[in-house]
């Protein structure tokens, strides 16, 4: 027989029992919607720890200070600081795969101004700062190098602290004090939103870092030094380059004498971070194909009603010419077109899905064009799989015990 006629006559057989084909096309509806939700959810929530990894920085490289031991017993990571403008300007001027470095001074005071005053986080940086955090300006513009060296008083604000303070969005121009110094504000920061951990990075005000030593907070050393490369290739090799520097300007060329401050980017941080949402993905997808599995099982059950039931027909098919083949083929194209039906209902109904749960609950989601293909492709293995079995049996039939079976 033709295979167009083949596929004809298991159309035909598929349409004439309308119920039971839904009935049984409903497990792999089930398990390809629920499979095409959970990786929907599972790369949406990995896209958006992307992003909120790099609203942190471009390539950034964070120089923090290290620890100290007391009896024997380390103080933990930070306690023995010794970073200083210093450092910062030997980095900047020797390294040869850094673009950008800044020094940060960290402190926190009240700013009064607008219409009130907000407790708010001081960071005392360089121009540098914003290329280092992928950060520009929605109003205004950051200070000049010529204000770091003459410290310059004015201030970036963050958009939280504008839009409290300033809220009706004349900020720049604007005079406000912090702690007990007058300063200009010259721009208004873009909004950046918060962080994995919850953080919100827009309440923050920027000042240049030689007017937060002098006049904000008074510390002598750095709470941390900030750069970054010009692609995440040489981030591996810009680090050894830091760490040479650093020992080099804190006198550590010694031997055996261990660093005196910590060295880190934020790689490891993204590769965890997307590892572990990988892992959950995988887990929740395995999980949702199991109603895949028992969908294929419902399909090998009718199938195999429907070979009993048309065991007549099977006779005459054979007893005129039909070969044991045609057969086969013919009860094999009825499993995989109610699979693959099933499979597309399914996609549909796991992309609608993914889309109203993202309207309802916030959950960004994302469904990869490879996942449709698998999902499609997999509900017509579990048609091939759980269809031959029947389709074997009824073309290994004996076409004359077929014509008396009542």
């Amino acid at each position: 027989m033709k295979k167009i006629t083949l596929f004809k006559v298991a159309t035909q057989s598929i349409i004439k029992n309308k119920l039971r084909t839904m009935l049984t096309m409903l497990g792999i509806v089930i398990g390809v919607g629920a499979v095409i939700i959970m990786v929907a959810i599972g790369n949406g929530a990995q896209s958006q720890i992307e992003k909120q990894i790099g609203n942190l920085g471009t390539n950034m490289i964070v120089i923090t200070a290290g620890s100290t031991a007391q009896g024997g017993v380390s103080q933990g990571a930070g306690t023995f600081n010794r970073l200083t403008i210093a450092d910062a300007d030997k980095i900047k001027l020797n390294s040869t795969l850094l673009n950008a470095v800044s020094p940060v001074i960290v402190t926190r005071t009240q700013i009064i101004g607008g219409l009130g005053n907000w407790r708010t986080g001081v960071n005392g940086v360089s121009t540098d700062y914003l290329t280092i955090r992928n950060w520009g300006v929605s109003s205004g513009e950051l200070f000049s190098d010529d204000d770091v060296r003459s410290k310059k008083k004015v201030v970036v604000l963050g958009n939280t602290v504008a839009t409290n303070l300033f809220p009706d969005g004349n900020a720049v121009g604007a005079q406000v004090q912090l702690g007990r110094s007058p300063f200009t504000v010259v721009g208004v920061l873009s909004p950046k939103g918060q962080t994995a951990t919850g953080n919100d990075q827009d309440d923050v005000v920027l000042v240049p870092y030689t007017t937060a030593q002098d006049r904000l907070s008074g510390f002598s050393f750095l709470a941390q030094i900030l750069g970054s490369t010009s692609s995440t290739a040489v981030i591996p090799a810009a680090i050894e380059e830091v760490k040479l520097l650093m020992r080099d300007a804190h006198n550590l060329n010694g031997g055996n004498v261990p660093d005196d401050f910590t060295v880190r980017d934020q790689t490891a941080i993204a590769a965890a971070a997307t590892s572990t949402t990988s892992v959950m993905t995988g887990l929740l997808a395995a999980i949702a194909s199991i109603s895949l599995i028992v969908g294929g099982i419902g399909i090998m059950n009718i199938m195999l009603v429907s070979v009993t039931e048309r065991t007549r027909e099977i006779g005459i098919r054979m007893a005129i010419g039909a070969r044991g083949s045609d057969v086969l083929t013919q009860f094999l194209i009825e499993s995989i077109v109610m699979s693959v039906l099933g499979g597309v209902i399914g996609l549909l109904v796991g992309l609608g899905g993914a889309a109203i749960l993202g309207k309802f609950t916030g959950w960004a989601t994302a469904t990869p064009w490879s996942a449709v293909f698998i999902a499609v492709g997999f509900s017509a293995a579990v048609g091939v799989f759980f269809g031959y079995y029947p389709a074997r049996k009824a073309a290994s039939m004996n076409p004359i015990q077929a014509l008396r079976y009542e």
